[in-house]
């Protein structure tokens, strides 16, 4: 049964890997395993109920095959195996008799396994091994608990990490007012969303190509070879 204890349980899990940083990796990481193991759940109650069904994917890649078992593939041998065979194959998967073949090549060419140890995946994977998805009242519940895991990537994440949306950080910068040739800082940036709206906003002081290279003595002076912002703004 999928509850959110267990959903918290899998990200405290993904917290410990080195590999995994912050929500957005959490949560990506953690799509794309429900979905290989929803997948598997319903393609076995299909090979029960329809004569002849051919699975979407081989056998060695159905998540019975190499994550069903608990005691079965963990550390540098589950993450060689997923990295280096499971993803590639996913990949290149191509159209057969069943059209969820191509669903799944669709998913994993933007999925990603950002768990480096594979011990701990071995982890999360038999958590996740708790949930039977050819139940129905789990997979009502897994639609309810992937909008919280949204809100929590949207607004403040459980482990005190904050996603500032977009108009937000827009409005304090128009309020800060940053002019060309002062030196922006943001120490904790994440993924970039005030310098992102900070070279927007002097975009719109450049008049002329003098204008830009008005504030490239200042960059020579920090010692870098070039500016950021400053090659960001038109010419």
């Amino acid at each position: 049964m999928i509850s959110s204890t267990l959903i918290k349980s899998i990200q405290d899990v993904m917290r410990q890997d080195q590999g995994v940083d912050g929500d957005a990796q959490r949560l990506s990481q953690l799509v794309w395993m429900i979905f290989l193991k929803i997948l598997d759940d319903t393609e076995q109650e299909l090979e029960l109920m329809t004569d002849g069904y051919v699975p979407a994917i081989p056998a060695q890649y159905q998540w019975r095959a190499w994550a069903g078992d608990e005691e079965g593939l963990t550390g540098e041998g589950l993450n060689d195996f997923v990295n280096n065979d499971l993803f590639p194959a996913l990949r290149k998967l191509s159209g057969g008799t069943n059209p969820r073949t191509l669903i799944v090549r669709e998913a994993f060419e933007d999925s990603y396994n950002y768990m480096k140890s594979g011990t701990l995946l071995r982890q999360v994977i038999n958590k996740i091994n708790s949930i039977d998805f050819t139940v129905r009242a789990d997979r009502h519940q897994f639609n309810d608990l992937y909008e919280k895991l949204l809100k929590d990537l949207q607004g403040a994440g459980n482990s005190g990490e904050y996603y500032t949306p977009r108009a937000l950080t827009q409005f304090i910068v128009e309020m800060v007012n940053p002019q060309l040739g002062e030196t922006v800082l943001d120490p904790a940036c994440g993924t970039g969303g005030f310098l992102a709206n900070t070279i927007d906003h002097l975009r719109g002081q450049v008049k002329t190509p003098m204008t830009k290279r008005s504030c490239r003595p200042r960059c020579a002076a920090s010692r870098r070879s070039s500016c950021r912002t400053c090659s960001a703004l038109p010419t």
